[in-house]
């Protein structure tokens, strides 16, 4: 038995996988503590039926849990409170940062929260080349000198990150020793992130160790609840980790959710025979979006609040759109929506609690969601007080109230239509050549829309969509990656020295992740780190057999252009060890021969750009395999609406996925 759990900022999704197929709940997300959310899905499916509070947990039962603690401690500035230190003459690395400006000509500029104040960062008097010798050495009285520092200051977690230490790591570890004499967590570059550039290193290296309390505190009272039942945790490269080991490596869980779903989805379109999909997940407080094209795009230039985190994530693009986004009018009387969210509390003013209009609220006053359809039927909406809060916000913009609601829809349409051409275009993909996956509570209100500003034909609503992050943590393994750096250039780049290296990386890697897991059979991915010679910045391409040649047809897809003639380098390799696991099997059903074309559950009456329509209104559960209609309609899941505009047709496959095609040019 599985159990995945994704807790977003709105709501919280469970899938439990058994012999007998997926169970699914949703529940209102908890952000003061998330496992009260957690606790309340584990009574739903394991209550004792005599206590509404008690409930036993099968002992065969595995917990996959993507968690947003660490994403929300890090842009709130509620980690722990952290020591860094570094070698003496670059203290001030974490806030010069790079050249690099946004905004260049903005004179009211705000850059982000710092992590730590400058008082919190130290410099030690060492020095290691950069060829890994010692110059100068660590002064032995040191260790008495932090012990007080740290006392003085309660320091709760300490990062260290020297200068060279991915050469040689003597002096970092000489520090730890020290400073596990004090019980603190301590996250040290050399085995975090042994590659160079400072900048980026210090700062992965603090923001781990700044998360590492904050995780390790959660998920133990998290396990501590569970008891004896197995936890995993999702990490952000799309695999999972035992919760015993992922207080370590606190940063992985930065992308814990959004990984979920871009690998759910991938792991369904494999089995569609689909291979390229661009993944759009719309919840309630924003919309994270992905290309795969044959496999999840994965980076290592991910930002965090402008703060670069270099390891190795989904190439996830977030943007601050979702059901709870909140609508505003600014000083000059222009319509704002987000990135505000309204959240799980109060959220929308449909949910009875909220007093500011949001994109659901629109949708509800639109016609386009039913009040008692909500959540299959749990959660009843009050359009009523919609109603009244349109028509003041209307008057506000001096516009009809329908005409207020659309524009909401427009806006936040236009925001998530950037995001996905952000991954697409801006990269060197066309959109139309991709399939839109659409999943996530709020998405099938918005999916068709965007694909005709898109220009996609073929848009993919799984059977599960509303918590498709959740099956996609059931569907994950267990996976460790690392890197290392190894400064090559020309003939040096050659198989007889890469192999070597690459081994003693996979035995490391498959070491720790054999004892996290308790054995099993392993797979691995090795990537190579190459630039041409002379230039500053590096592509990640397979570790083959013509990995030049890969890299050169990499560059023309990146730049438009190669240059064969020009000597390589290579300044890192990196591993991704994964534990095989038996395959997820998705629940099919064959194709019957009734028509369930003309068993509409009723009609709703919606508002188009040329007025208000009556459309038929159908049930997700009831649509077999099989089934063909043309829009306009409106069919509706347990956890989520679909809204099927008149120029799109929809089928039924047997996987019980919807299937929208374009049969209309705009």
């Amino acid at each position: 038995m599985k159990l995945g759990i994704d807790t977003g900022g709105t709501f919280t999704d469970f899938i439990l996988q058994t012999s007998d197929g997926f169970k699914t709940y949703k529940v209102a997300s908890s952000p003061e503590d998330p496992s009260i959310a957690i606790l309340k899905g584990l009574r739903h499916f394991f209550s004792d039926p005599s206590s509404d509070e008690l409930f036993t947990l099968p002992p065969d039962l595995e917990i996959i849990h993507g968690t947003t603690v660490g994403t929300n401690a890090f842009i709130e500035r509620k980690g722990a409170k952290t020591l860094l230190l570094t070698t003496k003459g670059f203290e001030d690395i974490l806030f010069i940062g790079r050249q690099n400006r946004k905004f260049l000509y903005d004179l009211n500029l705000k850059r982000s929260p710092v992590i730590i104040s400058r008082s919190l960062v130290v410099g030690i008097t060492e020095r290691i080349n950069a060829e890994g010798e010692v110059e100068k050495s660590i002064d032995t009285g040191i260790g008495a000198e932090l012990h007080q520092f740290c006392k003085d200051n309660a320091i709760e977690s300490a990062a260290v990150c020297f200068l060279h230490s991915y050469l040689n790591p003597d002096h970092e570890n000489e520090i730890s020793s020290e400073l596990c004499k004090l019980s603190l967590p301590v996250t040290l570059s050399s085995q975090l992130l042994p590659e160079f550039r400072e900048y980026e290193r210090v700062s992965t290296t603090l923001i781990n160790a700044y998360l590492a309390p904050v995780i390790s505190s959660y998920i133990n009272r998290l396990v501590y609840q569970l008891r004896k039942n197995s936890l995993y945790i999702q990490q952000s490269n799309g695999g999972i980790l035992p919760a015993e080991g992922i207080a370590d490596r606190a940063v992985h869980t930065i992308l814990s959710g959004p990984a979920g779903g871009v690998h759910g989805a991938f792991r369904l379109a494999r089995e569609m025979g689909i291979e390229k999909i661009i993944t759009f997940d719309m919840g309630g407080t924003s919309t994270d979006v992905s290309l795969c094209d044959k496999a999840p795009t994965l980076t290592r230039d991910y930002t965090l609040d402008d703060y670069p985190i270099r390891i190795q994530v989904m190439d996830i693009h977030t943007v601050g759109a979702g059901g709870g986004s909140i609508a505003s009018i600014d000083a000059g009387g222009l319509l704002h929506v987000g990135p505000e969210s309204a959240g799980a509390d109060p959220g929308p003013v449909c949910y009875g609690t909220g007093d500011r209009l949001t994109v659901t609220d629109a949708n509800l006053f639109l016609g386009r969601l039913l009040p008692d359809k909500f959540l299959g039927g749990e959660m009843v909406l009050h359009p009523d007080k919609v109603q009244d809060k349109m028509q003041d916000f209307a008057r506000s913009l001096d516009i009809p109230p329908v005409e207020a609601a659309m524009g909401i829809i427009r806006i936040v349409n236009i925001g998530m239509v950037k995001a996905i051409r952000a991954v697409s275009l801006e990269r060197g993909y066309d959109p139309k050549e991709f399939v839109l996956f659409s999943f996530g509570g709020a998405s099938g209100l918005h999916c068709c829309e965007l694909a005709v500003e898109l220009g996609i034909s073929k848009i993919i609503i799984p059977a599960r969509a509303g918590i498709l992050s959740a099956q996609g943590m059931v569907m994950s393994e267990p996976a460790l990656d690392a890197s290392r750096a190894l400064f090559l250039s020309g003939d040096g780049i050659s198989h007889k020295v890469l192999k070597p290296a690459f081994a003693a990386l996979e035995k490391q890697l498959a070491g720790q992740l054999y004892h996290l897991c308790a054995g099993g059979v392993s797979e691995s991915d090795c990537f190579l780190d190459l630039r041409y010679q002379g230039q500053s910045y590096e592509i990640s391409i397979s570790y083959e057999d013509d990995f030049e040649e890969l890299f050169h047809k990499a560059h023309e897809h990146h730049f438009g252009y190669q240059l064969p003639d020009i000597p390589l380098e290579l300044v890192s390799i990196r591993c991704t060890v994964k534990m095989k696991k038996t395959a997820c099997q998705l629940p099919r059903q064959e194709k019957k021969q009734q028509d369930y074309i003309h068993q509409e559950e009723g009609r709703a009456d919606i508002c188009f750009q040329h007025g208000v329509e009556s459309v038929p209104v159908y049930q997700r559960s009831k649509l077999s395999p099989g089934v063909v209609m043309q829009g306009p309609a409106l069919i509706i899941d347990n956890y989520t609406t679909i809204f099927v505009p008149i120029h799109f047709q929809m089928t039924i496959d047997s996987l019980l996925n919807i299937i929208l095609k374009r049969t209309l040019a705009l």
